[in-house]
């Protein structure tokens, strides 16, 4: 097998590091660790790190994805392109024989990135761990169409020569390991998975994960869509109210025509949103807006139809029958942008 280089992002570690440097040291792995920003108080814990271990340190704690892309531009410059590179986190959580198996698998699979992930149905897992892997599985399947078993995992493998095309993705905390799979998904680059033991240490009290910056940091994207979604769906949700009022006349044919209209209009202000604050494409209006034009009047129809049943034919009452339809037809929405209108290559 080609050599094994072990990448250890840490971030005011415990003994558990050297627990973890010593036991990936005998598998005769060697070892690239980061030191972000922990201080001079904790120097003294990594000088106990096993001989020949590369200990790369910064003064300013930046971030779990900025340790990782140091390391990784390391290795790309000290290291061969079929070396196998191992993340492994350095806080216990991580088994030297699970890391070896994935190093294994990227090693027979060079083109794949080999996750290591744990079950989450055992006894004696945090809530919040189990809370925050199943958000993030729906939100990656929602976004990439691709499921992943454990998105949060921080034991991966895969070959030196995807080094590149991680190093080009976005974010210095958490959320860089989710952009990773977003962008390995986007790239068409394979994922296996290796099933891996499942341990925390005393509860995952020592995680440095921060439950409201990082997840949102996380999950920004969608959340950005969701507000612009809602601020769209109030200016579609007030004229279609008003137009039904002032176009009552017409009859029965008010209903739609006020469906029309107040999405004609709603649909405007949600692409400017989009394309300029939640997707921020690089594609220009030409070639974004009929994208957008076609998906805008796809969903038109259906919700139109959807609506026309619920009103005319079931009784439900206008205003409800036209927010459930919305809620409906929101994941739709989501998807199409994401993997569709807005796709420019510079997301």
């Amino acid at each position: 097998m080609a050599k094994t280089v072990a990448l250890v992002p840490s971030y005011q570690p415990d003994a558990h590091l050297i627990e973890v440097l010593e036991s990936l040291s005998k598998l005769g792995m060697e070892e690239v660790v980061v030191d972000d920003g922990s201080g001079m108080g904790y120097r003294p814990l990594f000088d106990l790190a096993p001989a020949g271990t590369t200990l790369i340190s910064y003064v300013n704690n930046c971030g779990k994805g900025v340790a990782l892309k140091v390391g990784l531009k390391y290795i790309q410059e000290h290291y061969p392109s079929d070396t196998i590179v191992v993340t492994v986190d350095g806080d216990g959580q991580h088994a030297a024989v699970d890391a070896e198996r994935c190093a294994e698998m990227a090693a027979e699979n060079p083109a794949t990135l080999v996750l290591g992930c744990r079950t989450f149905d055992a006894e004696g897992i945090p809530w919040r761990s189990r809370a925050g892997n199943l958000i993030t599985r729906f939100v990656f399947r929602l976004t990439s169409g691709k499921y992943v078993s454990d998105t949060q995992t921080g034991l991966r493998a895969f070959s030196a020569g995807l080094i590149s095309t991680f190093l080009d993705v976005g974010g210095e905390r958490y959320e860089y390991e989710m952009n990773v799979l977003l962008a390995c998904a986007e790239d068409s680059v394979d994922f296996a998975e290796v099933p891996i033991q499942t341990i925390y240490m005393d509860d995952n009290e020592r995680s440095h994960f921060h439950p409201v910056r990082d997840s949102f940091l996380i999950y920004r994207n969608i959340l950005k869509f969701v507000g612009s979604s809602f601020l769209s769906f109030l200016v579609d949700y007030g004229l279609f109210g008003l137009l039904t009022v002032v176009l009552a006349p017409v009859g029965a044919a008010s209903v739609i025509a006020s469906n029309v209209l107040a999405r004609v209009a709603s649909a405007t202000f949600n692409y400017t949103l989009n394309r300029r604050y939640v997707f921020r494409s690089d594609e220009g209006v030409s070639t974004t807006a009929p994208r957008y034009a076609m998906l805008a009047a796809s969903i038109l129809a259906v919700n139109t139809l959807l609506l026309w049943l619920l009103v005319d034919v079931v009784g439900v009452q206008a205003l409800v029958a036209k927010l459930c339809v919305e809620l409906t037809l929101f994941a739709v929405n989501w998807v199409a942008q994401n993997r569709i209108v807005f796709r420019g290559k510079e997301r």
